[in-house]
């Protein structure tokens, strides 16, 4: 493997916030090209063991072929089912990456990318049966304004529906490029790449149930993590920042402190730490950590 897969995202700062114990136990839910794992093996002695995630066929090539390390050919919203299917019932840390990868932007057939043109795919698990064409061609158009305006914030989302389904009526949405045409006249130009990335991430999030997956990962890390086990997540939008801050900062999603019946805070774990982000260094070698956001938090 090489970084060209890959280039690891806030690397150093994931490792520090692990704190990884050589003999523990950890798992890299988002393996992709092995950029993480290689490095948390590199702090792990015999004994240590880590645990990789992926779904995406592509990610699966890159296996480490190392003793202590097993990859795992599924989505880490089944975390704990998997682990449990390896014996595993506890671990000492847990890092989660939610960003696409650099491969699965620049592979153009992925349909992931606004820059090349590829069918309208953007499916994680290349086997799952729903994917973005299915999305732009047979929601009703009430369902992707929705889409719009939930995952992608975008304030026109009626107007970029209606142009969709009055579209393809003409003719079948196939490519990325056949969406951009669609939409482009109703996209200023000095923002149109913006707007444009925040259409196709609020498509890539309804075909890949991202905001479902990653409040069920978060409720499943905490159950598996030990007492003062350390869970890493690294984000790379608001949507995702937003649940993952709430957690952390309450244990659940709405935000707000539950309280026992004496008044007592009802909480699984605490924040450490303050929020990371890359470095101007990294950003120039590294243009897709622009947005990256790291957060740790410590079960208690």
């Amino acid at each position: 493997m090489t970084t060209q897969y890959h280039n690891p995202v806030l690397l150093q700062s994931a490792l520090e916030g692990l704190n990884i114990k050589p003999k523990g136990t950890y798992v890299d839910v988002t393996f992709g090209g092995g950029g993480h794992s290689r490095a948390i093996i590199n702090q792990l002695d015999t004994e240590g063991r880590l645990f990789g995630f992926d779904q995406d066929q592509d990610a699966i090539s890159n296996k480490i072929e190392d003793d202590r390390f097993e990859l795992i050919a599924a989505n880490f919203g089944h975390l704990i089912q998997y682990l449990k299917f390896h014996r595993v019932n506890s671990v000492d840390g847990i890092l989660a990456d939610f960003g696409v990868s650099s491969h699965q932007f620049d592979t153009s057939e992925r349909g992931f990318s606004i820059r090349s043109e590829g069918r309208l795919d953007m499916r994680m698990n290349q086997s799952q049966d729903l994917d973005a064409y299915a999305v732009i061609n047979l929601y009703e158009e009430e369902q992707l304004a929705t889409i719009f305006s939930a995952y992608g914030e975008l304030r026109n989302a009626k107007a970029l529906a209606r142009a969709i389904v009055v579209a393809r009526t003409d003719k079948k949405i196939v490519t990325t490029l056949d969406l951009i045409a669609i939409v482009k006249s109703l996209v200023p130009q000095r923002i149109e790449n913006k707007i444009l990335a925040q259409l196709f991430q609020a498509i890539r999030i309804e075909v890949n149930a991202e905001l479902e997956v990653l409040q069920s990962f978060l409720l499943q890390a905490i159950e598996v993590l030990k007492p003062g086990g350390r869970l890493v997540c690294i984000s790379y939008h608001s949507l995702e920042d937003r649940l993952v801050k709430r957690f952390f900062q309450t244990g659940n999603f709405e935000g707000e402190v539950k309280k026992d019946f004496y008044g007592n805070p009802i909480v699984s774990v605490k924040k450490i730490g303050k929020l990371t982000v890359p470095t101007e260094e990294e950003i120039r070698s590294n243009g897709r950590a622009r947005s990256a956001k790291l957060r740790v938090a410590e079960k208690i």
